[in-house]
């Protein structure tokens, strides 16, 4: 099935649109299982995103996305967990801007409404984190992206970024220790 989903994408590369749509039944469970990762990570009770929004969202990105020259089906997932947290970190930011105005009806804060906002923080501060990680080693913030917000092994994360295992542990040990300084 790997190298089917990798024909597929690189039919869609070449600019068959069609092989998107027949990539994603293919793929469609471990994208839930990503988007389920990257909310229990970022959204918790109380988010109002979901599962399946979170996907069809990534879906629409991706669908219209043909110059990407998809290399197999890791760097597949590593892409889908990248435009996963764009979206998650703008629905955040809409959340936040909303939250501090934008037209809405005050509400009287609770606990639950204040976790909300923790995690919300979270969320947009772990994606300023990353970018900035990402300006100094690009490397780095991609084995981010594909543990963290794929929720990749790290053999799957060693083929999606074309790199050995050994290194992506090395690779991952830095940038946790990094982000965990940056977060404070």
């Amino acid at each position: 099935m790997s190298s089917e989903i990798t024909r597929l994408l690189q039919e869609h590369h070449r600019g068959d649109r069609e092989a998107f749509d027949r990539v994603v039944p293919l793929v469609f469970d471990r994208l839930r299982a990503i988007a389920r990762g990257q909310l229990a990570r970022g959204g918790g009770r109380g988010a109002t995103m979901d599962t399946g929004v979170l996907v069809q969202e990534t879906y629409l990105q991706l669908a219209d996305e043909q110059g990407v020259d998809w290399n197999d089906r890791g760097h597949f997932f590593a892409i889908c967990a990248r435009a996963m947290r764009r979206i998650l970190v703008d629905h955040a930011r809409m959340r936040h801007a909303a939250k501090r105005g934008g037209g809405l009806q005050a509400v009287t804060l609770t606990a639950d409404i204040a976790a909300v906002d923790d995690r919300l923080e979270l969320v947009t501060g772990v994606d300023r984190a990353v970018d900035e990680l990402a300006a100094f080693n690009p490397r780095l913030a991609q084995v981010v992206e594909c543990r963290f917000f794929a929720g990749m092994s790290e053999e799957e994360t060693a083929i999606a970024l074309d790199s050995s295992l050994r290194t992506v542990q090395r690779d991952w040990m830095r940038a946790r220790a990094w982000l965990l300084k940056a977060l404070g």
